[in-house]
């Protein structure tokens, strides 16, 4: 398997960087596998994404850092922001997304639309199924552009993934790119058919269910919509409600898992950079330690390991803390075959007590929300029962509608502990927890940064593109904010 997602790997990549020629030849590679099938590419881009999205390795992923849920042991470069030195975190975050994950979900397309009918579906059956795996791809390439736009601001949308005519693409407005998925997003739920099949295999989200991606559509749209309450309140609203009355996922039982299995290399990115690497470069955070400890938080035991002792401690981002006296990664997240987390019953309700706590009509008042949020949060980590109703009365936690972001805020950061990427983007439309960098370099400017810096590769390759969209954004600065992220 290993040799399948390297070959798919390094034939997105030449799709996606290789250069104009007139030369008929010129593409003819009689090595590459272009008879690829359409759903091998697509779990492939569904793993390159997962796994970006899981990893806690410094030179993918640092959104841990940002959040306070990890510090380091050796390397703190990256625990204090220096992204542009040797790892070249924006760079590598931006080839993993653009080439590995929508080059193989554009490759799926077009596969999909050369494919032969089976002679014994009719036509009809058959339309239905291929509309039904072109939409779910769509769904995939959707949700990338809104990681890509939430972590850089104005990227390459129209002009993207077109090398056979297109060798710079421009970057288009952030703001315009989400009007465009939220349009994208009413034209797959409208193809969407659960009367008929989709992908028979390589999907290893939902199995091809075209019910559960459909839910998925839903909540992916209630995300996008949330995101823009502070910047656009009437098309957010609008976009919300709409999505809530389609229908969310607002249970476990519906959350986005892809499934990793437990041999090498398709194992658990976290316990690949953890265990199978033999590193003990990562121990828990203070901040996120210490918020639980006060809180008495009985998902602890799952997230941390406890010090020799007992109890939680946990090290300082930015600076290099010792690994004997700190709490560790908890062992629950270190299976090599637990699932990853794409999307989340916990997630979809912060949404929903988010929104209603703005005034949005989404079918239940933000306190069942948020409670519900909490609920699934700890059902997730094997909390049940009496612990989750002793929590849900701390005076701490219950809702208040006086205090709804920093509430909302808290207990999300909380929940999103093994999600650091989502927990960015609560963090930056609630602006709370209130999160420090004292040991940030001068480039984040003593912040906990709001976007990720545009690619090195970027400048020198796409230099009047990249220089019209640092314009355009205000500077191609760590501090710069995205286009919703006005508070």
């Amino acid at each position: 398997m290993k040799k399948i997602f390297s070959i798919l790997t390094i034939g997105s990549l030449a799709m996606l960087t290789s250069c104009v020629n007139g030369d008929e030849d010129f593409n003819n590679n009689q090595s590459q596998p272009y008879e690829v099938p359409a759903e091998l590419l697509f779990t492939n881009a569904q793993k390159e994404l997962m796994d970006q999205m899981e990893t806690p390795s410094v030179n993918l992923n640092v959104f841990r850092f940002f959040q306070h849920y990890l510090a380091t042991t050796i390397y703190r470069n990256d625990a204090r922001f220096n992204f542009t030195g040797t790892r070249k975190v924006p760079d590598n975050m931006w080839l993993a997304l653009y080439t590995d994950v929508i080059g193989n979900l554009k490759k799926s397309k077009e596969v999909i639309a050369k494919e032969a009918k089976p002679t014994a579906l009719s036509q009809a059956a058959w339309d239905k199924q291929q509309a039904n795996k072109l939409a779910i791809v769509n769904l995939m390439e959707i949700y990338t552009y809104q990681v890509l736009v939430d972590s850089f601001g104005n990227v390459p949308y129209s002009e993207a993934a077109k090398p056979e005519s297109i060798v710079l693409p421009k970057y288009d407005d952030a703001k315009t790119i989400y009007t465009d998925l939220i349009a994208r997003l009413n034209s797959v739920t409208s193809t969407l058919d659960s009367a008929y099949p989709s992908f028979e295999t390589g999907d290893n989200i939902y199995n091809g269910n075209v019910g559960d991606w459909i839910t998925f559509a839903n909540s992916l749209k209630l995300k996008i919509g949330i995101n823009l309450a502070d910047v656009d309140p009437t098309l957010a609203k609008q976009t919300v409600e709409s999505a809530a009355a389609a229908g969310v996922m607002t249970t476990n039982s519906s959350n986005s898992l892809f499934k990793y299995d437990a041999t090498s290399p398709n194992f658990n990115r976290m316990y690949a950079e953890v265990i199978a690497s033999n590193r003990n470069d990562f121990v828990a955070e203070e901040g996120i330690v210490n918020a639980m400890n006060t809180l008495n938080d009985p998902r602890r035991e799952h997230y941390f390991t406890e010090v020799s002792g007992g109890g939680f401690v946990g090290g300082t981002v930015g600076l290099t803390n010792a690994y004997g006296s700190k709490s560790h990664i908890g062992e629950s997240l270190l299976a090599p075959n637990k699932p990853g987390i794409l999307f989340d019953a916990a997630e979809v309700n912060f949404y929903l007590a988010e929104a209603a706590s703005r005034g949005y009509n989404v079918g239940g008042t933000a306190a069942s929300f948020y409670n519900a949020a909490i609920t699934e949060s700890m059902a997730q980590w094997g909390v049940t029962g009496a612990a989750v109703v002793t929590y849900l009365a701390n005076p701490s936690v219950v809702y208040s509608a006086a205090n709804w972001k920093q509430r909302i805020g808290q207990q999300a950061w909380i929940a999103m502990y093994n999600r650091g990427f989502e927990s960015w983007n609560f963090y930056r439309r609630l602006d709370n927890p209130v999160l420090t960098a004292p040991n940030a370099v001068p480039a984040a400017e003593g912040k906990v940064p709001t976007r990720l810096t545009y690619p090195i590769n970027e400048q020198t390759v796409n230099g009047s593109n990249w220089t019209a969209a640092s314009t355009a954004i205000g500077g191609d600065k760590l501090t710069t904010k995205v286009f919703w992220d006005i508070n």
